[in-house]
């Protein structure tokens, strides 16, 4: 009898790329289950294969069988001792993923092997919300049989109000239609959400009409106690101080002003959702770009001043959703600067034949001291954010907050004395706050390197910014301060590709050392890529007789601890 030598599965984990998201950690039962190759899983299961083996999310290899649908692999998994009721690090389980994706056959046979229809995930959703989100009725009706009950998720948000916030009219219809399954008024909040989104994702505004005039019929119904809305009393500027309509006549009398029912869209979801919700800031962005897109540059400024407002009061500092926010505006004040610059000097329209107007540097300021504020929040509480990825969050922040400022110094000549004067102090906040970010990178290596541009598609703030290295050392930056690499901001500048004349006299005329050497023993000169320093500088009106004397001792390994004095070691030292 011939010896076969038996498989041995060693413990490999990959990194995959599935569904648009990289998944990390993945073993390869994982990987077979989520690409539907039941051979290759039974395979894998036969050779000793841990059914229950774990992403860094927590995803098990039947949560990835479920998310395609692949029955045959789900049921073989669950035959050989797969556990349904592991979730992954959201707390989002096999029966819920199932539920999102629609695949009524799996619900059916995991709702038979008595998966739990009321877990709840981290924040606090269950199956049911999954189903509502998703549109998934059939199986909403099958959770609903087998005991399903009505929760709320940590956002306040009920399965129905995720039907209304999604569009999915039919879900929203089936509660209507079933009496008891939820309260009068939660029925009303529906359909006036409902019609929100019929606003704002399917631009339908008589179907909005429709809806908004039917929960105002029930909540003024005869016979029924009054459901009367309970708004604030204070109205809000972004919202052009448009007031949510109280009666049925008032409501008519929107059909006549488009823009009026779009700002009861806005107000009707902050009413419901609440301020805490994403969708409520997400919606309000998405109508001021359309006014941008529009023309209408102070609607957009007003209400994405309103939503990021809002972020900075309810989300954790350099949460991405702000952070997205001061993006935003990065690249609309860029553009508003692009164009208008491009008209002034062509005398012919912007995009479109549109004359864009110009910026106002004083929403720029405005947005300027909301990054600081944010950075500055971050700084003060650094567990606020997720820790495994605290510094990408901080780095983030400084460069979204440097492309902001860079606006600004490389448009001084625009500016008011004032407004000036703002910008300088603005800058020695930021300054004397002396965040660091990726790669122990300072604000004024951040200046410096060309990937710190955000707004790529226009030039009015590209980096390096040597306007911006001017500001930044005038309010009192440490000019030769070193990253993780022991660079300093000429190092980086070195390797801009190219280095520009006037970034490189910005750096030295601010102090920047021309000498010195990094970790790798490297200085400014040796790290210029197809460049000469002379064609950039003149190196000897930056070079003193100490530098020479510091890399002459160093060239030739000279002992000299002990031998100069104390306070002139590490000088030669950096050289």
């Amino acid at each position: 009898m011939k010896f076969q030598r038996p498989l041995i599965l060693l413990p490999l984990l990959f990194a995959v790329v599935f569904d648009g998201e990289t998944i990390e950690g993945a073993p390869p039962l994982w990987c077979a289950a989520a690409a539907g190759h039941l051979a290759v899983v039974k395979l894998l299961v036969r050779h000793s294969a841990n059914v229950n083996s774990i992403t860094k999310t927590n995803s098990t290899p039947l949560r990835a069988a479920c998310f395609d649908g692949h029955f045959d692999i789900v049921k073989f998994l669950i035959e050989h001792h797969a556990d349904i009721e592991i979730a992954n690090r959201h707390g989002h389980t096999c029966l819920m993923i199932v539920c999102y994706k629609g695949h009524i056959k799996i619900a059916k046979y995991l709702l038979g092997l008595k998966a739990d229809v009321n877990r709840k995930s981290v924040k606090g959703n269950t199956a049911l919300h999954d189903c509502a989100e998703s549109g998934s009725l059939e199986i909403m009706k099958l959770l609903l049989q087998h005991g399903a009950r009505i929760e709320v998720d940590s956002y306040g948000m009920t399965p129905l109000l995720a039907a209304s916030v999604t569009g999915h009219s039919h879900i929203v219809e089936y509660f209507k239609q079933h009496v008891g399954l939820v309260s009068r008024k939660d029925m009303v909040d529906a359909m006036e959400l409902l019609g929100a989104t019929y606003v704002d994702k399917k631009r339908d505004m008589m179907g909005a009409l429709s809806l908004w005039r039917q929960a105002m019929e029930e909540r003024f119904e005869d016979g029924k106690p009054p459901l009367p809305k309970s708004v604030p009393l204070m109205t809000v500027a972004a919202y052009n101080d448009a007031r949510e309509v109280l009666t049925l006549d008032e409501l008519e009398e929107l059909v006549s002003d488009p823009d009026e029912i779009r700002m009861q869209a806005l107000l009707i979801r902050e009413r419901i959702l609440g301020p805490v919700h994403p969708d409520t800031s997400y919606f309000v962005r998405y109508r001021g770009a359309v006014y941008a897109d529009a023309g209408q540059f102070d609607r957009c400024i007003s209400l994405w001043n309103y939503a990021l407002d809002m972020q900075q009061k309810i989300l954790e500092p350099m949460n991405p959703m702000t952070q997205s926010s001061l993006f935003s505006f990065t690249e609309l004040f860029s553009f508003m600067i692009s164009e208008h610059s491009r008209f002034r000097n062509s005398n012919s329209g912007g995009r479109g034949g549109r004359q864009i107007p110009p910026v106002a540097y004083d929403d720029i300021l405005h947005v300027f001291e909301k990054a600081l504020r944010e950075l500055s929040l971050g700084m003060a509480h650094p567990t606020a954010v997720e820790c495994s990825n605290l510094l990408g969050h901080m780095h983030r922040t400084m460069v979204l907050t440097m492309n902001i400022c860079c606006l600004l110094a490389r448009h001084q000549a625009f500016l008011s004395k004032q407004q000036s004067d703002r910008l300088f102090q603005y800058t020695e906040k930021l300054v004397q706050m002396a965040p660091v970010g990726n790669k122990g990178y300072t604000l004024l290596h951040i200046a410096c390197a060309r990937d710190s541009s955000v707004a790529k598609r226009y030039s009015v703030c590209q980096f390096p910014a040597p306007e911006l290295v001017t500001l930044l050392l005038r309010a009192g930056h440490a000019p030769n301060v070193r990253d993780l690499e022991g660079n300093t901001a000429l190092h980086v500048a070195a390797l801009a590709k190219p280095c520009t004349p006037a970034l490189a006299r910005a750096l030295l005329d601010g102090g920047v050392h021309l000498d010195l050497v990094n970790r790798h023993d490297k200085r400014f000169e040796q790290l210029l890529q197809d460049q000469k320093v002379h064609d950039l500088l003149n190196a000897a009106r930056h070079t003193t007789l100490m530098c020479l004397a510091a890399r002459t001792i160093n060239k030739h390994s000279l002992p000299y601890k002990g031998v100069i004095p104390a306070r002139l070691e590490s000088f030669v030292a950096m050289h």
